[in-house]
């Protein structure tokens, strides 16, 4: 059984989830502080955290980069702060999902789907694989990419941006990540440098780089790779 922890200081929104996790045969646990969340997460170690920011002791960013120091566990952040800073923050933090109250029961059902199977499928750790697609393959033991049965010459630059998005399906790596990543946490600023080298790898993967399909740009925050 899939088993979820939901960090939320309100009774109200705490019991729906709770039923409709548990009618859906999920494990639920609930903790209303980023204290108690702490100690459930080590104690029960959970499969996937609902967590909300504004809560009473700590502030949820804290409690992401808490779990981020021990556990991988995925992290859906439901929040009725909607400024783009504040959806950044967390997800540079480490949250996997940001999910903008009011939302909807079959959204976040479906996010929480998502995020279970990267987890079973797609471990979110660099290992040898091929990665098909109806475009491209790319081999990252090789370190080579193919379309159309010709190979695809990528900088370096263009393959460390291309591996980190491949290597985590479906996952929005943020700008902030991704330019720490391969430029370096002096660069954390330079977005120009992301706009520029993801156009070039649209252009060599993409069937239409002005609608890609692959990598996908989500607004003010940063990229996710849609296999």
């Amino acid at each position: 059984m899939t088993r979820v922890l939901v960090v939320e200081d309100d009774p109200q929104l705490v019991r729906a989830l709770v039923i409709n996790l548990r009618a859906r045969h999920y494990g639920a646990d609930a903790a209303p502080d980023g204290a108690t969340a702490l100690r459930l997460a080590a104690a029960r170690r959970p499969d996937v955290v609902l967590l909300d920011l504004g809560l009473p002791d700590m502030d949820g960013t804290d409690v992401i980069k808490a779990l981020r120091g021990w556990s991988r566990v995925p992290i859906l952040v439901l929040s009725a702060r909607r400024s783009s800073d504040e959806k950044v923050a967390a997800l540079d933090a480490g949250a996997d999902d940001y999910v903008t109250k009011p939302f909807s029961m079959d959204e976040l059902l479906a996010r929480l789907r998502a995020a279970v199977r990267r987890t079973e499928d797609t471990p979110l750790v660099r290992e040898p694989a091929l990665v098909r697609t109806e475009d491209f393959t790319i081999d990252l033991l090789a370190k080579k990419v193919a379309r159309d049965g010709r190979d695809v010459r990528l900088t370096p630059t263009e393959w460390q941006l291309l591996e980190i998005l491949v290597t985590n399906p479906g996952r929005l790596i943020t700008q902030r990540q991704l330019l720490q990543e391969v430029w370096g946490v002096t660069q954390s600023n330079k977005t120009n440098y992301l706009r520029v080298y993801m156009a070039q790898l649209r252009r060599k993967l993409e069937t239409d780089p002005s609608h890609p399909r692959y990598l996908v740009t989500e607004p003010g925050m940063g990229y996710r790779y849609e296999g």
